[in-house]
């Protein structure tokens, strides 16, 4: 499938931008309100007994026109968060509600500033730097045969590749309340995320209670990068999910995301 032509980002004032957020944000507690009942909610500090997945990554990293402060203000703000989700337990038919567990980020409840992407540019704000535990979340999730029921990444791609270990567009951003993660567990088995504030790396695992029995893989397919009609270039992929038999055998394979976004740097640059 060709990937869409993208149009050029439009400007919006600041006025539109915050009656957009209350709009959204009163819709999000409605949702809320609906769905209280299917929220997981429990936690529980022993491990179940399996490991479904498990991943790390680094918790400082050198970003272009990022300052270090920032991130070394995110490790704080990981540390609030993941003491919210660390040991929840996911009941067959519950749903994972990120935003949910872990509340407002503010400053009264000791988040304090860190890197946010706002329209393509890097700026501190009060909790920033909690995308890295939902991108955590998702990535080690599409490794599990559970469900995504919502999921956004950002229309701008900012930072260049460096380093990169997994494919463009496999995280999942998070902006309160309205761009939240949710996760529902269709399986009969009950899952545990575990995550944690390691002394380098943000660590997690899913563990579950009785022995999988496929294993999960995501590769990517139709990566592009293309200069659009209105001067920008733009970067497009499709993340599939696949699933084996534990000898291997693959027995099926689905699309899980679609990535399209507006390139923040000149592309095909020699490093």
């Amino acid at each position: 499938m060709p990937n869409p032509i993208m149009e050029q980002p439009k400007h919006r004032s600041a006025l539109r931008l915050a009656a957009g957020r209350l709009v959204f944000g009163v819709r999000r507690k409605l949702l809320w309100l609906g769905m209280r009942r299917s929220f997981a909610r429990q936690r529980e500090e022993t491990p179940l007994p399996c490991l479904g997945f498990s991943h790390h990554t680094p918790l400082l990293r050198e970003l272009k026109n990022a300052d270090m402060w920032m991130q070394y203000n995110k490790i704080t703000n990981l540390r609030l968060a993941t003491a919210r989700l660390d040991g929840l337990l996911l009941r067959p038919g519950e749903v994972f509600s990120y935003w949910y567990l872990i509340g407002r980020p503010s400053r009264r409840r000791g988040y304090l500033p860190g890197m946010m992407l706002v329209n393509g540019t890097v700026q501190p704000g009060v909790g920033g730097g909690l995308c890295q535990l939902s991108n955590l979340i998702f990535w080690m999730s599409a490794h599990t045969p559970l469900t995504v029921l919502e999921r956004h990444r950002h229309g701008y791609d900012v930072f260049p590749d460096a380093n990169r270990t997994q494919p463009f567009g496999s995280g999942a951003t998070c902006f309160y309340p309205y761009g939240d993660l949710m996760l529902r567990n269709d399986t009969p088995d009950t899952w545990q995320l575990r995550v944690r504030v390691g002394e380098t790396d943000l660590e997690g695992e899913w563990r579950v209670s009785a022995a999988p029995e496929y294993r999960y893989e995501v590769v990517e397919r139709n990566h592009e990068m293309r200069g659009e009609p209105w001067g920008g270039f733009t970067r497009h992929n499709e993340l599939y999910q696949q699933q084996f038999t534990l000898d291997g055998t693959l027995v099926d394979e689905h699309l899980l995301v679609r990535n399209d976004a507006v390139m923040m740097y000149a592309p095909f640059l020699e490093s």
